[in-house]
């Protein structure tokens, strides 16, 4: 037992660093073509990056707006997940609720986001735009992983719990939860990663005030390229913590 931790301890090691040395082996890359192409309204390097960060980091306005934006498409992204697994449920326990579900299901993953946008803000403005996008960009993501994983529950499962008269509570523990569960994280993965892709597009066309896609908006505007691959390096920052964080508690519910 000993001697299996210890050996995993040198292979964690040597993935660390194999994982620091593929990281740094693209910085230098992309620093390399910033150097061959040498123009910083076109392309800049990992360095000139750093310091438009480095130049924004103290500003109250920057924490402000970082957390206007994570606030807003985090909401989005939880009232989705939400109603996804309501909606899937109820389409799993009622035939007639997945066929009516299905033409909105559709149009809300083949409609551009661009359309949504702009519908979106001729009806709520710019204010709430952020979330209405990531909402409607996740819920059929959400829904199709839940509805997927409830029609794929063992059906022997099911019928010993009936057999035995379990108790919906307990089914949902032992068996609707472990069977949907996979599914959901695969779901997740996807969807938030869409959401915040999806948020900061609809900030940037809409721009509403105090947001990250006000602040692209406003580099692209005046040829800031450095501040914009800064603000974009934070946005990947916050939604990899967001991530992390949710897809952790998510994984544990089913222990």
């Amino acid at each position: 037992m000993t001697s299996t931790i210890c050996h995993k301890r040198p292979m964690k090691r040597v993935q660390s660093l194999k994982t620091c040395m593929i990281w740094l082996f693209w910085a230098a890359l992309w620093q390399a073509a910033h150097l061959v192409i040498q123009n910083d309204v076109i392309f800049v390097g990992p360095l000139d990056m750093i310091r438009a960060l480095a130049d924004l980091l103290p500003q109250a306005s920057f924490w402000q707006t970082l957390l206007h934006s994570f606030f807003k498409i985090s909401a989005g992204f939880l009232l989705a997940f939400s109603v996804g697994i309501l909606l899937g449920w109820a389409s799993y326990a009622c035939p007639l609720i997945k066929d009516m579900l299905e033409p909105p299901m559709v149009l809300a993953r083949s409609v551009p986001v661009a359309s949504f946008v702009i519908l979106a803000l001729i009806w709520i403005g710019s204010d709430n735009l952020s979330v209405f996008i990531s909402f409607l960009v996740v819920v059929p993501m959400i829904y199709a992983g839940t509805l997927t994983g409830l029609e794929n529950t063992s059906r022997e499962l099911l019928e010993m719990s009936r057999v035995f008269s379990i108790s919906f509570f307990k089914r949902l523990r032992f068996i609707y939860i472990p069977a949907v569960h996979p599914y959901l994280i695969s779901s997740c993965r996807t969807a938030l990663g869409m959401s915040w892709k999806s948020g900061v597009a609809a900030e940037v066309i809409g721009i509403p005030q105090a947001s990250i896609g006000e602040q692209l908006y406003y580099a692209k505007l005046y040829l800031d390229t450095a501040g914009l691959f800064a603000w974009t390096f934070a946005i990947i920052l916050i939604s990899t913590v967001f991530e992390w964080i949710f897809l952790k508690l998510l994984m544990g519910v089913r222990h």
